[in-house]
């Protein structure tokens, strides 16, 4: 990339109006709140604004911006993770566990999902994802974002969520990803 290129990539006037509405789609998705994700996106441009002589053009404006934006998400949940002194999240270890029978079978059925690949190009797929996201306790929702969208080891997920062990972390990640399955398969791939 030449000098003038680069320079042109990074006029901080034009990162709001070109990647904008991305950065905040992302950051919507990953917090689940409007508020902190516009919030998160304006954190976001400051510390690119900061930082802008560094970036050396390697990769596109837009997946710097992203890679900045994954350290405030991170840093929000490390804060929110701190303050939140309400239900601990290891509380879902003690549900009840009727997900299995005697045999270690599903005790429900899993159905046939005839092509993901399709349903995965669908709005109306994200919507529904979004919803089952929604149902989930906010914690749970917190802690499959953020192992689903960051790079952080089981360790720093647990310090993060204030999880006693990674075994737990897994339990609860299994019972998490079952919820959102059950709701999936009820609202996307049941409905007729």
């Amino acid at each position: 990339m030449t000098t003038t290129q680069l320079s042109a990539n990074l006029d901080p006037a034009s990162w709001l109006r070109d990647h904008g509405d991305y950065l905040y789609r992302y950051a919507l998705m990953r917090l689940r709140d409007q508020s902190t994700a516009e919030d998160t996106v304006q954190e976001t441009l400051l510390a690119a604004l900061k930082a802008k002589e560094n970036f050396r053009g390697d990769s596109a404006v837009r997946t710097w911006l992203v890679g900045i934006m994954k350290y405030k998400i991170i840093d929000y949940y490390r804060k929110s993770g701190r303050e939140i002194q309400s239900e601990s999240i290891e509380q879902t270890l003690s549900s009840d566990n009727d997900d299995f029978s005697e045999s270690g079978h599903w005790s429900t059925p899993v159905n046939s999902w005839s092509d993901p690949d399709a349903a995965l190009n669908q709005d109306q797929f994200f919507e529904v994802y979004q919803g089952c996201l929604d149902a989930l306790p906010n914690d749970q929702a917190r802690l499959f974002i953020l192992n689903e969208t960051s790079d952080l080891s089981s360790e720093e997920l647990c310090k993060i969520m204030n999880i006693s062990t990674t075994n737990n972390l897994w339990v609860i990640l299994s019972r998490t990803r079952k919820r959102l399955r059950d709701c999936i398969d009820k609202n996307w791939f049941n409905t007729e």
